[in-house]
């Protein structure tokens, strides 16, 4: 073979290497953005100088730079779990560090898709459940509305198990999942004559399925000039939200369902007192809100498969995000609060990611996301035509996105890049 021919051949091996490994840090929740930046600079660290990306939210193509001539095309399979999510983020960042040959890619990034995840569907239940009883005390519901969250919290995470095994049901699990759990506390509050229901008693139930981290991302890719793919997941994420506002709307209305105006709150406006009320209508003291923080971290990696490390760094990103809002909210407001801690946690992700490759910053800050985005309250304001809870679910993102966007800056100026080692193997000829 001609040496023309064999650098041809090791042009297209790459290309497909480099498409599959950002199929998979797409799967990892990585934004488009990122992955772009992530595969430019493993080509640079391994010398395949001369490949061109172009990154959709389920595609990548590989161009040749000097002929425009398409090497590659990849697909993603289905998002990973938080452990296969670092996996993957550990990958990339040994082949920039120049660990790996890029020949050994396609093994090692099946290798990472076909780890087994024992006890997935019991994992969602019992993350699900613990989710939706660390937000409702998170919230401070009262105890009735904190325990029917958690079992209607399980209940929804079977049903999710359960439609996902049908392609085509995940498109209405958003609104099934909202109606089921509406219904379910709808018909308890009426049986049990409880009046207006909080807020978060209907919403924790289903927050895991709230797209507050892809809409986030999306505006964020917005802003990076990334238009397509940030419109793209951006209508998806607001397509997502109706369907649960009309699932909330729909079981709302098939009881008889009142929300209570006065738990229309977000994170940093939980300053209210005890009621007179006692037992199970009770509201729970202040310093309950920090195991509703505990609970939350531990459901979100239990459900999305942390495991035990993961799962303990996230408690303490949740612990830090949480102690971020209270300390500046007081100060300078929600909105900016929201922004301002956003911003911290980022860098502070950023950090552990660049010194320890097996903690990728998605998969520790996008636990965060979900106490910092408002995509609950503006949910529910949505079905309840609740325009001053949509005014501060918008202004908070906002405030979300120039805080991670401004972080990102930061970081980007102030950590070092990752630099190959001055021993890693030279690109085949």
């Amino acid at each position: 073979m001609s040496d023309d021919a064999a650098t041809e051949e090791h042009r297209r091996t790459a290309a497909h290497a480099y498409s599959a490994l950002g199929c998979l840090l797409l799967d990892a929740g990585t934004s488009v953005t990122d992955v772009r930046d992530s595969l430019e600079r493993a080509t640079a660290a391994s010398g395949d100088d001369g490949l061109a990306f172009s990154v959709l939210p389920q595609l990548i193509i590989v161009n040749d730079l000097h002929t425009g001539a398409v090497l590659a095309v990849g697909n993603t399979h289905g998002e990973l779990s938080f452990r296969g999510a670092a996996r993957a983020n550990r990958l990339m960042r040994e082949l920039e560090l120049g660990h790996w040959p890029v020949g050994d890619l396609p093994a090692r990034v099946q290798s990472i898709r076909e780890t087994p995840r024992p006890h997935a569907s019991m994992h969602w239940v019992v993350g699900n459940l613990l989710l939706a009883g660390g937000l409702a005390l998170l919230f401070r519901c009262p105890w009735w509305a904190i325990v029917a969250s958690m079992l209607v919290g399980a209940f929804v995470g079977l049903v999710i198990t359960l439609l996902a095994r049908w392609r085509g049901a995940v498109a209405i699990a958003p609104f099934v999942t909202a109606f089921v759990s509406t219904t379910l506390v709808g018909t308890l509050a009426s049986a049990m004559d409880l009046g207006p229901v909080p807020l978060f008693a209907v919403c924790a139930p289903i927050a895991i399925l709230v797209p507050g981290a892809l809409i986030t991302n999306a505006l964020l890719e917005l802003t990076a000039t990334d238009i397509v793919t940030g419109s793209a997941r951006l209508m998806y994420g607001l397509i997502v939200l109706a369907f649960m506002a009309a699932g909330i709307s729909a079981g709302a209305l098939l009881t008889g369902l009142s929300i209570d105006p006065d738990s229309t709150a977000l994170v940093g406006q939980l300053g209210r007192g005890t009621t007179d009320l006692v037992g199970w209508e009770a509201i729970p003291p202040l310093w309950f809100t920090w195991i509703g923080v505990v609970m939350l971290a531990a459901g979100i990696g239990i459900a999305f498969g942390s495991g035990r490390s993961l799962t303990l760094l996230t408690i303490c990103v949740m612990a830090l995000t949480y102690a971020g809002i209270v300390l500046f909210a007081p100060l300078v407001g929600n909105a900016v609060a929201t922004g301002l801690t956003a911003g911290l946690v980022f860098v502070v992700a950023r950090i552990v990611e660049r010194y320890s490759a097996a903690v990728p910053s998605n998969v520790t800050f996008q636990p965060a996301l979900l106490m910092l985005v408002p995509g609950t309250v503006g949910l529910v304001s949505l079905a309840t035509l609740e325009g001053s809870a949509v005014t501060a679910a918008l202004t908070v993102f906002i405030s979300l996105c120039v805080g991670v966007k401004t972080a990102a800056v930061v970081t980007g100026v102030v950590i070092p890049p990752v630099r190959p080692r001055s021993d890693s193997p030279s690109p085949a000829p």
